[in-house]
């Protein structure tokens, strides 16, 4: 049923300096805009919606609402960011670039199956440039997953 990611959408500050970031340093072609000024229900509205095309045609998308508040708050990686995959040999050039442009970068992390790294865009979210390792493309853990979240789960109820 489920074919595949059409887009994730994200809230983001300004649609200028997330497109700067988007297209101009990550490289993803500016695809898409629409500008929204009604919703479905019949609200006056004004939103920005854009769109940043990946190689496999899916996208990573973006809502500017200068009118709503919307609190951006610093995440650790363990509660948002967004991973995108990137052949190995484009990691040490683009953590490079981060550094040179004075982007928070951190990396190269060994994952056993992945190498990454991470930048902040300029709305705070998480952004990890990963490169599977030889060997290991449809890896996403070690062991059974069935029987890892299993064991998992009953420690946590336990404590």
């Amino acid at each position: 049923m489920i074919k595949g990611l059409h887009h994730a959408a994200y809230r983001c500050r300004d649609s200028e300096e997330t497109r700067a970031f988007y297209e101009d340093f990550l490289g993803l072609p500016f695809a898409g805009a629409l500008e929204i000024n009604t919703t479905k229900t019949g609200r006056d509205t004004q939103v920005l919606h854009t769109f940043f095309q990946m190689e496999d045609g899916s996208f990573l998308a973006f809502f500017e609402d200068p009118n709503t508040p919307f609190e951006f708050k610093d995440q650790r990686d363990f509660d948002l960011h967004i991973a995108v995959e990137v052949a190995r040999e484009h990691l040490e050039p683009m953590m490079a670039r981060g550094k040179a442009l004075g982007l928070e970068t951190r990396g190269i992390s060994d994952h056993d199956f992945i190498d990454s790294i991470y930048f902040r865009d300029p709305n705070g979210y998480v952004i990890e440039l990963t490169a599977r390792r030889a060997g290991k493309e449809n890896d996403v853990g070690r062991g059974d997953p069935q029987e890892i979240l299993k064991r998992w789960t009953a420690e946590k109820r336990q404590k």
